[in-house]
């Protein structure tokens, strides 16, 4: 079993846009570690225990890394000091000594991502991580394989331009993980354009394959735009990647 989704294009006067779609934008937050002047001020340890599990199927994962950082006000701005650093064990589960960090009521516990789960930072405020200290329940996003298929098949015009991009539950390509692209399409009229923020291909024979990652089991959106004899037009696609199959999206125009 396959899940496959289809775009093939006919161009004419008729053809019409989706000029819909919605823009979220997400914030990447990476691990980092602040230097302070000084010595970090504590107030003791607290003893905490918890999981780290799939948030769709529940099951535990192991070998886990989490950092926890400690949120200190200053001057209107909340400034992170590392509090600790810990892994699930072998059946998903953690019991770890925290610091407490003086005058921090908040705490990061970013987990970290890979090819496997998406990267997550959960804030938990200090009288809430005290009374679920024992109890602690982390839940992380599977990431799945996409494959996109572009493929032009129209002999004219000579030339065009076609740009792409995605979004998986809010979170935009550039942002939620690398993606390949093989161009079998390259010819001196045609080549793949790609930067930090567009993909674009310009000519006529253009034939390639992207892979990357998604969120499983939640809604992909992909946004196709195609500049042809000086119109514009725009596609919009969508498509729920499931887990243990192959994902493939196919654009034809």
């Amino acid at each position: 079993m396959r899940n496959i989704c289809f775009i093939f294009l006919t161009t004419g006067k008729d053809a019409k846009c989706d000029n819909s779609i919605i823009v979220k934008f997400f914030i990447y937050i990476a691990f980092a570690t602040v230097l302070l002047t000084g010595c970090i001020n504590t107030e003791g340890t607290l003893e905490i225990k918890g999981k780290v599990i799939d948030e769709y199927t529940k099951v535990q994962i192991p070998r886990r890394d989490i950092i926890v950082q400690g949120l200190i006000s200053n001057n209107n701005k909340l400034i992170p000091v590392e509090a600790g650093q810990f892994s699930t064990d072998s059946s998903g589960c953690f019991s770890y000594s925290l610091r407490k960090i003086k005058d921090a009521r908040y705490y990061n516990f970013s987990l970290a991502g890979d090819s496997d789960y998406a990267l997550r930072t959960r804030t938990l405020g200090l009288m809430e991580l005290e009374q679920n200290a024992k109890f602690l329940s982390f839940s992380l996003s599977k990431l799945v394989d996409l494959t996109i298929i572009i493929t032009r098949k129209s002999k004219i015009p000579v030339s065009d331009t076609l740009a792409l991009c995605w979004e998986s539950n809010g979170v935009y390509e550039n942002f939620l993980y690398p993606y390949k692209i093989n161009n079998y399409g390259k010819t001196n009229n045609s080549f793949g354009l790609t930067s930090d923020n567009e993909l674009r291909w310009i000519g006529g024979n253009v034939n390639s394959t992207i892979n990357t990652k998604v969120f499983a089991d939640k809604r992909t959106k992909l946004l196709w735009d195609l500049d042809r004899n000086g119109k514009r037009m725009e596609f919009i696609d969508t498509i729920t990647c499931k887990r243990d199959l192959p994902n493939t999206v196919y654009f034809t125009y």
